[in-house]
């Protein structure tokens, strides 16, 4: 490595793609051209830097399988950062084997970051954990530590654990501060929001209020009967009864939840599950038979009791019941919440993260476009989905798979 190309790696390292630019910006050899486009992605110009990572992994000779392994790491985090998920992941696993076998253990560590977050975007937690569960980060430098620390307090916020989010944040800011990258400071700072600012409501007996993260977390964990519209699930004490693939069911059970104690009369729950604004005897029958299987659900829970009318819901071994609602009640909720990113999504990595058709999130982006929530940019392949972030509340609970159903 000549003196020019290491005086521009080290400028990178340390967050100065200027610098790196200023030696070798008239350059066209292999390592240059990686070095160049590791500059212009510091720059914000994803797609030129793309271009030239390529470039440089094409250049790159046949005894240079390391340098190549590199291009395609650095590659891996613009199509992350693009959130072009649909980029092939195991071109990222070959090159993080390559680099383990030539002993780069740091650049090794990144591929495997970034598997994690590609997972923790799709809301595999379970892999994005075991993706960087054997790394040893004590011997990296502090911009790895730091990236390392920022997946792990992103899998524990997903999980509800704040005591060890707030923990590896705390790490996070140490190992940001000590790599002098403004970019990572920023990165740490914004994740670290999302421990101070509401993430949920919680309903008792008709009053509601907002909630942090920790509160979220203890009251999950406190012995009351919890109706939990972030999961349409029933819970109490760690165990939990889903209701998300029966909606009528779940809106039963949130109308006698936010009641409680009151029971609920007939005219509400009909309209609350069928929507009816007229009730007939057809709608009396359907909502007895509806109540029928609401007490088959939760029988282990609760019980339902009629009264002269409606119904009210009666914890089983519980003292209280409490409605755990969404900061927001939005139809599109999980949609935006992939959006407060700040980053332009496609509609094919949408799909891909939120498990749904292509064709379904496009006429949700369309209604959210025709309200000002979301701004399209770009056109056919190229376009991409971006809104402003929504100051006020943290979107953790929104996201797909923040609540894990046992």
């Amino acid at each position: 490595m000549d003196s020019m190309i290491f005086a521009a790696a080290r400028a990178l390292a340390a967050g100065d793609p200027f610098g790196a630019l200023n030696r070798v910006a008239l350059r066209d050899d292999a390592a240059a051209l990686a070095l160049r486009g590791i500059a212009m992605a510091q720059l914000g110009d994803l797609e030129r830097a793309r271009v030239l990572l390529r470039r440089a992994a094409k250049a790159f000779g046949p005894r240079e399988a390391m340098a190549r392994a590199r291009c395609i790491v650095a590659e891996a985090e613009i199509a992350l950062v693009t959130r072009d998920l649909g980029w092939p992941v195991e071109a990222l696993e070959a090159a993080h084997a390559t680099l383990s076998q030539h002993g780069d253990s740091v650049n090794a560590a990144h591929a495997r970051h970034l598997v994690a977050r590609r997972l923790l975007l799709t809301g595999h937690l379970d892999d994005a954990e075991r993706a960087i569960a054997d790394l040893d980060v004590s011997a990296f430098p502090p911009a790895s530590r730091a990236a390392f620390e920022l997946v792990v307090a992103g899998i524990a916020l997903r999980r509800l654990r704040t005591r060890a989010a707030r923990d590896a944040l705390a790490r996070a800011a140490i190992a940001a501060k000590a790599a002098g990258i403004p970019s990572l400071l920023a990165e740490v700072e914004r994740a670290s929001l999302a421990l101070d600012t509401p993430a949920a409501r919680v309903i008792r007996g008709g009053t509601e209020r907002p909630l942090l993260l920790e509160e979220v977390e203890a009251v999950l964990a406190s012995e009351a009967l919890i109706v939990d519209a972030c999961r349409n699930a029933i819970r109490r004490s760690g165990a939990s009864t889903s209701l998300a693939t029966r909606p009528v069911l779940f809106a039963l059970a949130r109308a006698l939840g936010e009641a409680w104690p009151d029971d609920v009369a007939r005219e509400v729950l009909l309209a609350r599950a069928f929507g009816a604004k007229y009730a007939d005897d057809s709608h009396r029958a359907r909502l007895r038979v509806e109540i029928g299987r609401l007490r088959v659900a939760l029988r282990h829970t609760a019980d339902i009791r009629a009264t002269k009318r409606g119904f009210a819901l009666v914890p089983c071994r519980a003292d209280e019941v409490l409605v755990l609602a969404r900061p927001v009640e939005e139809e599109h909720a999980s949609l935006l919440a992939l959006l407060d990113d700040g980053e332009a999504w496609s509609t094919s990595a949408l799909a891909l993260a939120l498990g749904a058709s292509q064709r379904t999130l496009q006429r949700a982006l369309e209604s959210l476009a025709r309200e000002g929530k979301v701004q399209p940019f770009g056109r056919g392949r190229a376009r991409r989905w971006i809104m402003p972030p929504i100051s006020g509340f943290t979107t953790v609970l929104l996201l797909p798979s923040a609540l894990p159903i046992e």
